[in-house]
């Protein structure tokens, strides 16, 4: 491990030391010690694969499921409800996407695992940016696997590579943001639990009362509008667009799902905003004696 700008071995950590190093030696140690924590995570990938489920196994089911269940029952005005389909599980799939970071953190923060690692010359915030890398990792086998199993349902993209890019480009920008809100959920929970109802109580309810797997002009007004509203329905409708998929939209959308690209970057963006500086700011709350 490199020498840390948190900690030393003659400082406690989280103490400041007096003869920082220049600024590119301290961003060059904070990389090096974020790929050493990223391959440490991705360590724990490899010898407990089971760990990959929620992001590969169950997001097949959804697909399977939904694909050839109500394929032929839920009309989707402008196209295959198959190639509707897929938009909105990867986007639902990357939200529980939270799930990943904030209970291995709670669970570290609770048994000790953080402390034991800042006992090192490492890094501070490199611990937090490794667990974040390494998810993004399985969040990015998770959209290959979502991806090729959509194929089996009928799914194409029929846009240009341009827009196909920037879809998936889009896609990994959610996926980067929901890590971080978990990283942040996870810093302020004081158990897994916790982490695990808080996910299950906003994450499932707002996957679910969007667009994600039903048109919204089929909802009640009432819950037409919370929908239209709601960031993931954005997000979908982005995708969507980009892949150049049926988008489902009603005669006159709101305006979030009419201007759908900008405003999915928009909240991905306004996420990352506020939870970076946030989960930064709360781990070394925690974490300082």
């Amino acid at each position: 491990m490199s020498t840390s700008t948190f900690a030393s071995p003659d400082a406690s950590p989280g103490t400041p030391r007096d003869d920082l190093p220049p600024l590119g030696v301290r961003l060059r140690h904070l990389v090096s010690d974020s790929l050493v924590m990223t391959g440490r995570n991705l360590q724990h990938v490899r010898q407990i694969p089971e760990k990959l489920l929620d992001v590969t196994l169950q997001p097949i089911m959804f697909v399977l499921l939904f694909g050839f269940l109500f394929g032929g029952v839920i009309a989707i005005p402008d196209g295959a409800y198959g190639e509707y389909l897929l938009g909105g599980v990867l986007i639902q799939s990357l939200g529980f996407g939270i799930m990943g970071p904030a209970t291995s953190i709670a669970t570290d923060l609770r048994e000790g695992v953080v402390d034991r690692f800042l006992t090192l010359p490492t890094s501070r915030a490199a611990y937090i940016i490794g667990h974040v890398l390494a998810e993004l990792g399985a969040m990015g086998i998770a959209v290959i696997i979502i991806s090729l199993s959509g194929l089996i349902i009928g799914w194409r993209i029929h846009s240009d590579l341009g827009h196909a890019v920037a879809a998936y480009g889009l896609i990994m920008l959610f996926a980067f943001a929901m890590l971080w809100a978990g990283m942040l959920l996870g810093i302020s929970v004081r158990s897994p639990d916790a982490a695990q109802g808080a996910v299950f109580m906003t994450i499932f309810p707002m996957t679910f009362l969007a667009s994600t797997f039903v048109p919204v002009g089929g909802l009640s007004p009432f819950l037409q509008t919370l929908a239209s509203w709601n960031p993931i329905s954005a997000e979908v409708a982005a995708v969507r667009q980009l892949f150049g998929n049926p988008t489902g939209m009603p005669p006159d959308p709101a305006w979030p799902l009419q201007h759908a690209v900008p405003v999915a970057i928009g909240w991905s963006l306004l996420v990352l905003v506020i939870c970076v500086p946030l989960a930064l700011r709360g781990f070394k709350r925690r974490t300082t004696t």
